[in-house]
C-alpha cells in the first residue's frame, strides 16, 4: 500500500513563505507523476503543480512565479516551495501520485495565510 505523508504546513502571514514536503513509501521513480493539490473551504480541489518522471513540471497560474515543485529521489520526497503567499492561497494541501496502476493521496496539510 503506497504510502504519503505530507508536512511543513502552518500558519504564515501574507507574504510570507512555506514548504510543505511529501514523503513517499516508495521510490518516486514508480509513479509517471507526483504533485500537489489543494482544496479550500467550500471550493472544489484544484491542482497547485506537478513534476513528471522525467522532470516535467506544471504548474497553476494561481501560483506561477511564486510556488517551486522540486523533488529528492534518494530521500523519496517532492517539495511544494512557497513564496509571496496570499490569503487565497488558504487550503489544505494534499499530495498525490500517480501510475498506471492508480492514484494516491496523503492525508493533507493545512496551510493558512492571514492577512
Amino acid at each position: 500500500q503506497v504510502q504519503l505523508v505530507e508536512s511543513g504546513g502552518g500558519l504564515v502571514q501574507s507574504g510570507g513563505s512555506l514548504r510543505l514536503s511529501c514523503t513517499a513509501s516508495e521510490t518516486i521513480f514508480n509513479f509517471n507523476a507526483m504533485g500537489w493539490y489543494r482544496q479550500g473551504l467550500g471550493k472544489q480541489r484544484e491542482l497547485v503543480a506537478s513534476i513528471t518522471i522525467g522532470g516535467m513540471t506544471n504548474y497553476a497560474d494561481s501560483g506561477k512565479g511564486r510556488f517551486t515543485i522540486s523533488r529528492d529521489s534518494a530521500k523519496r520526497m517532492v517539495y511544494l516551495q512557497m513564496n509571496s503567499l496570499k490569503p487565497e492561497d488558504t487550503a489544505v494541501y494534499y499530495c498525490y501520485a500517480r501510475r498506471i496502476t492508480g492514484e494516491y493521496w496523503g492525508q493533507g496539510t493545512q496551510v493558512t495565510v492571514s492577512s
